[in-house]
């Protein structure tokens, strides 16, 4: 029956489509387990009598859309459209999330009809396999690098992956980047092939992280044919002549890094056409072996072969001395001759893959370094990387007319700051990056981009870490969102409410902004939450006394 505004739903209910929508149909059941739910197939008679959820994917929504519909004309009916593979399980959690609440007798839900689109289709998190910390109670967690080898037990990768793919598929983020997403240590095939099959039942989309001849091939560690270093070993002719030793130095961090020399580090001449070939089997046995959401391609960042057919092939289109100095350490005439090869291998065998090709960084706003590219495919994705002193040009100077001139047609920005690789000796990583992730979604929604990936490596466990994760799945999707929208509806109950909220983001910002605070003043940061753990309810006093960890932290150290 209608109350108001509100549609009131108690004890049995039809639902349908459960056998096509199996983890929404979970979610409502997990959410609403107060009701008694009957499954009835598609084109099942229900009595007029008996409230109805109905479950339907529709081809004609985008990917990620949904459509809600809440009838009680006669009983209630509740319609939930989706596009194809998420929009139905986003729906649902509008449904169960924000739409509805719990009453004395059953649920009330708000009488009324949505429907939503992602304004940014492309939605990702960027991860690391070796620094994915999310399932926290295990050994082995490491904290920034590229080239490391996995500490974890060998149940660790599927158990860091499973909690960032649920928390995805609440929040509204489509896709997860790993690079290292084949290892022997962690599984190899078994394990990959599992975490798709729980990612793709979830909505999210798992994305092979890879480089052209380098980061270890498309198996990233293993006795493997389509390893890097076993390829090599074999065919020691096709390595590269590296212009230059491996590795560089970000500019936006204050502390120098280190690459030691490994099988990680190897790399192949990308004008072998051996060595393409074997890129180009590499893929198709990927996608062939495992039900991938897509692949993120690169052509590594860590130097270029300088071999005489490589400067031959590159020729007026790129010169060396564009990687002169600390300038650039990739080839972005290599992307445009190998990209299109393994484009066409992957949409070979599927055309709905989210093809990433990775442009590197820091040079959106220079048309000479983009002259190579237009031979690139359409229907690939073109990743923008932007550090933080890039992104603050970027932010002030970056426009439509800007990113409707590139010659790519798809362009997503990756923020490589709001993490491990910049700032200070703490970095990023752990900061409350949310207000960054709220700006980069808009500036790009406002610029003609159409999509946004961010590091998502710590867990949610760091209440920075979940608010930045929460503002970034909200704002991708709607960038219209307003700061105190976000913060009256998304971080208020977290923390037991708005005035609570806006005491915690204050202490946040004040521990981030500060590499050394005065003892007097953390140990008032320590007690002020310490009390707001002592005025909380639930889940926000973990929060609380996560804050005041924080503030412990610093005490400890002494600043």
């Amino acid at each position: 029956m209608t109350q108001g505004s509100h549609v009131h739903i108690s004890g049995r209910v039809a639902l349908v489509g459960a056998d096509a929508h199996s983890h929404a149909s979970r979610r409502l059941k997990e959410s609403w387990a107060g009701l008694v739910w009957l499954d009835a197939p598609e084109e099942s008679i229900i009595p007029e009598s008996l409230p109805t959820v109905r479950l339907r994917e529709s081809t004609t929504l985008p990917e990620g859309a949904f459509r809600i519909e809440v009838d009680s004309t006669v009983v209630p009916t509740i319609t939930i459209t989706g596009g194809p593979f998420s929009g139905v399980i986003y729906g649902v959690e509008e449904l169960v999330q924000r739409l509805s609440e719990r009453s004395p007798t059953g649920i009330r839900i708000a009488d009324r009809t949505l429907e939503r689109t992602p304004k940014l289709a492309y939605r990702t998190f960027w991860t690391w396999d070796h620094s994915t910390n999310w399932e926290l109670n295990q050994v082995g967690h490491q904290e920034i690098g590229v080239f490391n080898s996995y500490g974890k037990p060998s149940s660790g990768f599927l158990a860091d992956y499973r909690r960032m793919v649920d928390f995805c598929s609440l929040n509204q983020i489509a896709a997860i980047v790993i690079y290292g997403f084949f290892r022997d240590s962690h599984g190899g095939v078994i394990a990959a092939q599992e975490l798709c099959r729980y990612a793709n039942e979830r909505g999210v989309r798992i994305i092979p992280g890879i480089a052209i001849g380098a980061y270890g091939g498309v198996y990233w560690e293993g006795n493997h044919p389509y390893n890097l270093a076993t390829w090599l070993d074999k065919n020691p002719g096709y390595e590269a002549e590296m212009e230059r030793g491996v590795g560089f130095q970000l500019q936006d961090l204050s502390f120098p890094l280190s690459f030691p020399k490994s099988d990680y580090t190897r790399t192949a001449c990308p004008s072998e056409p051996e060595n393409i070939d074997w890129m180009r089997d590499a893929i198709s046995w990927l996608v062939e072996t495992v039900d991938v959401g897509g692949i993120n391609i690169e052509a590594g960042d860590y130097g270029v072969c300088g071999c005489a057919r490589c400067s031959a092939r590159r020729g007026e289109r790129e010169t060396a001395t564009r990687r002169d100095n600390d300038a650039e350490f990739w080839s972005h005439a290599d992307m445009a001759d190998n990209f299109p090869v393994l484009f066409d291998a992957a949409r070979a065998q599927r055309d709905d893959l989210w093809l990433y090709c990775e442009l590197q960084w820091d040079n959106l706003l220079d048309p000479a370094a983009h002259d190579p590219l237009n031979t690139l495919p359409q229907g690939g994705i073109y990743q923008h990387t932007f550090n933080r002193s890039y992104w603050n040009r970027a932010r002030a100077e970056l426009t439509a007319a800007d990113v409707a001139s590139l010659p790519t047609r798809t362009n997503v920005i990756r923020s490589q700051f709001a993490c491990q690789w910049n700032g200070d000796e703490r970095t990023e990583r752990y900061a409350f990056n949310a207000p960054d992730f709220a700006e980069l979604a808009k500036k790009s929604a406002a610029i003609g981009m159409q999509g946004l990936t961010v590091w998502g490596e710590p867990s949610p466990y760091h209440v920075s870490s979940e608010l930045s994760y929460l503002a970034f799945g909200r704002f991708s999707y709607d960038p219209d969102l307003t700061w105190d929208h976000f913060i009256a509806q998304d971080v208020a109950p977290l923390v037991g409410g708005r005035s609570e909220a806006e005491a915690f983001i204050c202490h946040l910002n004040e521990l981030d902004a500060n590499a050394r605070i005065d003892m007097g003043r953390l140990r008032i940061l320590q007690h002020e939450a310490l009390d707001g753990a002592k005025s909380a309810t639930g889940d926000a006093v973990r929060r609380w006394l996560w804050l005041a960890d924080r503030a412990s932290q610093r005490l400890y150290m002494g600043y």
